[in-house]
């Protein structure tokens, strides 16, 4: 089959280039078109139980997470030009169009009892930016007592100060979004270096644009780097700029259908799938090695050019499409997994690796052949002095020292199984960004003075109308406030009660020991003053704050919405807060009359992190077995199929090992280097004992003879492929995020691992089962003589064999 599809190629060259030149316009037009993804609930299936709560809640209250934060820490915050400056800055970001409200010191609101109205007037405390500093003084005194901002707004023990800064979240969900904080930012910016202070920036919108802004800018630069480093590589292997520009086309070829992929699919660019255009680079490039290696080959033994072609087509057809199906089904398997992110990044990269196939398969080729035979110093890197000893070094293992190898395999795996048991499984939302980054150091800020800024919403439904507004009801919201708050990672919840504690205290004239829940004697009083009217309207229209205290009821006043800001905690610890809680807010609420639910995108990220980690674990299992089928056909041997599978469990077993002694966690970016280096790890295994089959009717079925060959003909193109995927990979492990970087360096080490062990231990192993493998072959001839498929005559194929 093969050397008629060579014959197909050759003949057909022209037209199957024009073709191919025309489908990679159509994929550039559709390139073209790519967008950056905004979504971040697309980790967890829409019919999850935790995602359908979050789309309720979202239908009452419009959602979390579209607040960010501005803080500083300062004894000077009252001095009369600080404060101007800071008020200014104020009125400067509201004027921003995405900006909808601002919440902070100088905007406070104020409650003021009107007896003769009997209302309470809501009006800013801070009126006018004019103030002297004495005037300045003596309302922050007054604002001291309005414990509704303490520990919200400010903390009196630290001096830190926040501005709460509510934005548009359609904006903040598109393009737009960069350019708002770009100018939120710069504003900041240039506050804090007019006072001297330091300005800090954070908040869920903030930490998503900056990390998309950073995922951009990352992988144009590691595209580019990917085109270099590899092409540099390609140079000093081929000393030829012709096979450096060919392999380069190739992925250039690929990369562009990568990405037009993603756009035909309905996808946009994600953390994983923006990955995908630099692992085709990578993955594409050890195709091109392996063809004209190949090539170079079959010319230096017989000098022609169009024998070398066919037999390159023939014997590296089988071996690159196998690689590159067993390197599809590593990312290929996560399509069925439950997550939508790893469905899509699984659906690209499969079928991406396949056409990278279908590329070189038609373009490499087809352009050698219109070019002319390589040249004495284009094939000379075959006779390299330095990898011939490498290689001789490894026969001589294999041949003389099979025990130590085996016996120092066993030590390194027993030490890898030791740091296995230290694994631990634990997921951040600033999990990758480094703790000198900016972003980082001031989210610290907020967690040490605030107690962070992470959004996790209680949805208390009263399951009857009005129920919100229940005397009953607020005492209860008051005791899970204070149950709350006393959690040393929860900030100062916020909800409905503690306005109308606002509005006692107002009542008693500001006096701040009435900030409290009114009893049934307050409320007779109190009834009439809890309908605030603004000090600034004539019309009496809602205010500020009004508004902020009515957003914390549904539209029916039967569910109560309790806002917490909390840390950082991580995906291990959230979970154990929440059982921690749970039965402290049964006791609170019991379940006849209440239904308590946490929501938020805090509890969205840490189902979407057990999503996607389950579901790589999986997807390793299934592509290990799914590789399995795919070796057991191409060897129809459970031997051959043991044989292959040893070399690649042991650099998986090697790399978790190094993981649990080195403190890496098992995080949705770690679990991938296992599917993606099983993926491509075996690509080694597959060129080795194809070679090994092809070779074994050459040496009279003598196995020591044709490993001993197989080690020094293929030894050298793994060694090449593997430096270039080393190389390839480690430029990950220059990301400023700690997953990209694990990604990295993890998948850098378990090549290097499998190549040693495809060295070693593979053929070590054939040399062990000799005798069973050699009556297997002749007895069911497992391997046939290859001789009479290559002397075809080439007019057969329908392929001018002149020179």
């Amino acid at each position: 089959m093969w050397q008629r599809l060579a014959g197909f190629v050759l003949k057909f060259r022209l037209p199957l280039l024009l073709l191919l030149l025309v489908a990679t316009g159509v994929m550039a037009y559709f390139a073209s078109k790519v967008q950056m993804s905004y979504d971040y609930v697309a980790t967890i299936p829409h019919d999850n139980p935790k995602f359908l709560e979050y789309q309720e809640f979202k239908k009452k209250f419009g959602g979390d997470g579209n607040m960010l934060v501005l803080g500083v820490q300062t004894d000077k915050f009252f001095q009369a030009d600080f404060f101007r400056d800071y008020l200014q800055l104020n009125h400067d970001l509201k004027k921003i169009n995405a900006v909808e409200n601002i919440l902070s010191v100088p905007l406070a609101i104020n409650l003021v009892k009107n007896d003769s109205t009997q209302k309470l007037e809501a009006g800013l405390l801070f009126k006018d930016s004019s103030y002297t500093q004495p005037q300045i003084d003596s309302l922050a005194g007054v604002f001291r007592t309005l414990l509704f901002y303490r520990g919200l707004l400010y903390n009196p023990d630290s001096k830190a100060y926040m501005m709460a800064i509510y934005v548009n979240k359609d904006v903040f969900n598109s393009p737009k979004r960069t350019a708002v904080v770009a100018e939120i930012t710069k504003l900041a910016k240039a506050f804090e270096d007019k006072h001297h202070t330091e300005v800090h920036l954070s908040g869920l919108p903030l930490i998503r644009t900056v990390m998309a802004v950073k995922v951009a800018d990352e992988l144009k630069l590691f595209l580019k780097i990917s085109f270099l480093l590899t092409g540099l590589i390609l140079f000093l292997f081929f000393r030829s700029f012709g096979a450096v520009l060919m392999s380069m086309v190739v992925v250039a070829i690929g990369v562009v259908w990568s990405v037009a992929t993603i756009v035909l699919m309905g996808y946009k660019i994600t953390l994983l799938t923006g990955l995908i255009p630099s692992l085709i680079v990578v993955i594409g490039i050890p195709n091109c090695v392996y063809f004209l290696s190949k090539y170079h080959t079959e010319y230096a033994r017989h000098g022609n050019k169009t024998k070398a072609l066919v037999r390159m087509i023939q014997r590296m057809g089988i071996v690159t499409l196998f690689t590159n199906l067993t390197a599809a089904i590593g990312f290929g398997v996560f399509c069925f997994t439950n997550s939508a992110i790893l469905k899509e990044f699984g659906v690209v990269a499969g079928l991406n690796i396949m056409f990278i196939f279908l590329i070189s398969f038609i373009f490499l080729p087809s352009v050698l052949s219109f070019l002319p035979p390589p040249k004495t110093k284009h094939i000379n890197y075959l006779e390299n002095g330095f990898l011939g000893k490498v290689l001789d070094f490894l026969t001589t293992l294999v041949f003389k020292y099979r025990k130590p190898v085996y016996f120092v395999t066993a030590a390194l795996v027993i030490a890898a199984l030791v740091g296995m048991g230290r694994l631990k499984s634990v997921g951040y939302m600033l999990d990758d960004i480094p703790k000198t980054d900016k972003l980082y150091t001031d989210l610290k800020f907020f967690e040490q003075n605030f107690k962070g800024v992470m959004p996790l919403e209680i949805a208390v439904d009263t399951k009857r109308k009005n129920g919100v507004v229940n005397l009953q009801t607020l005492n209860k919201l008051d005791e899970l406030t204070k149950l709350i708050a006393e959690q040393p990672d929860f900030a100062r919840p916020l909800s409905v009660v503690e306005g109308i504690k606002f509005a006692k205290q107002a009542y008693y004239n500001g006096d701040s020991s009435n900030y409290a829940v009114p009893n049934s004697f307050d409320l007779g009083f109190l009834a009439p003053y809890l309908r605030m009217k603004s000090a600034n309207t004539a019309s009496g229209s809602a205010t500020t704050f009004s508004r902020l205290v009515a957003s914390f009821m549904d539209s029916t006043k039967q569910v109560a919405r309790v806002s917490v800001n909390m840390k950082d905690v991580g995906s291990q610890r959230l979970p154990v807060l929440m059982d921690s809680l749970e039965p402290k807010v049964t006791a609170i609420f019991d379940t006849a009359h209440y239904k308590v639910t946490f929501t938020g995108t805090s509890v969205i990220f840490q189902e979407g992190t057990r999503f996607i980690i389950n579901g790589l674990t999986e997807s390793i299992l299934l592509a290990f077995v799914l590789i399995m089928v795919c070796m057991l056909y191409l060897f129809r041997s459970w031997r051959m199929l043991i044989i292959s599978l040893i070399p690649n469990i042991i650099p998986l077993v090697v790399t978790a090992g190094v993981m649990g002694w080195v403190g890496v966690a098992l995080k949705p970016s770690t679990v991938l280097v296992f599917s993606v280096a099983l993926g491509i790890a075996i690509d080694v295994t597959i060129r080795f004992l194809v070679n090994f089959k092809q070779e074994l009717p050459r040496h009279n079925l003598d196995i020591s003879a044709t490993v001993k060959q197989t080690i020094h003909e293929t030894g050298l193109s793994i060694i090449y492929t593997s430096m270039i995927l080393f190389a390839g990979f480690m430029i990950f492990s220059f990301s400023e995020f700690g997953g990209t970087k694990a990604l990295g360096w993890l998948t850098s080490l378990t090549l290097v691992v499998a190549m040693i062990t495809n060295l070693t231990i593979l053929p070590a192993l054939l040399l062990w089962m000799e005798k069973a493998l050699l009556k297997k072959a002749r007895k069911k001839e497992l391997w046939k003589p290859l001789d009479e498929e290559e002397d075809i005559e080439m007019s057969k194929l329908g392929v001018d064999d002149t020179e």
